[in-house]
């Protein structure tokens, strides 16, 4: 499928809501053509450049498909649209359009089914329900209400303030239980730090 990308310095998870604000004409007419044909366009992580300005961003190579959920004028003019992250994808050829948008052919990535949590969750879903109480998550109707392994692993990812690439290493893992691994083993990591 070929998809409109849209660069970021931030990661976009499968179920998460994201606030963005649109300025640039490319972007404003893809969210145009993408309202008018009910469809979504892709998040990729920026891991070289700049968000703004020609197309010379260097992005991962995995993605989450961003489906528009509300838009509003903001105050400031712009156009302020919220999203929610869809399917993971794995972006193959890309090319730059004239008017500076970059569109790619994409492979959707397969999903495992949604499992249930395990008791070693206790804390992680501890963990999630605190970030739920922020005003900045609550405002984006993100309440901490999980329906699996999935739910929680990528709620937590999309949440906690950790680097680009840990978070594009996230993103990549198909298996929910394996990014909940990788998030115990980070936190741990950290958390290891704070005590030394």
């Amino acid at each position: 499928m070929n998809l409109p990308l849209f660069p970021l310095k931030t990661v976009l998870f499968p179920g998460c809501a994201m606030d963005l604000q649109i300025f640039e004409a490319r972007y404003l007419d893809m969210i145009g053509r993408c309202m008018k044909q009910a469809e979504g366009f892709g998040v990729v992580g920026i891991v070289e450049g700049e968000e703004v300005g020609e197309a010379a961003a260097r992005f991962a190579a995995v993605g989450c498909e961003a489906l528009i959920r509300d838009f509003q004028q903001l105050p400031n003019g712009l156009l302020g649209i919220r999203v929610e992250g869809g399917r993971r994808f794995r972006v193959g050829r890309a090319q730059v359009l004239p008017d500076q948008l970059t569109v790619a052919d994409v492979d959707w990535l397969d999903d495992y089914p949604e499992r249930p949590l395990l008791a070693e969750h206790a804390d992680l879903l501890a963990l999630l329900n605190a970030l739920a109480e922020h005003p900045l998550v609550s405002g984006l109707g993100m309440d901490g209400t999980v329906a699996g392994q999935a739910d929680l692993a990528n709620q937590l990812a999309y949440l906690l303030p950790l680097e680009v690439d840990q978070k594009l290493q996230l993103l990549a893992l198909d298996d929910p239980l394996a990014r909940l691994e990788l998030l115990q083993r980070v936190l741990d990591q950290l958390q290891g730090e704070l005590n030394a």
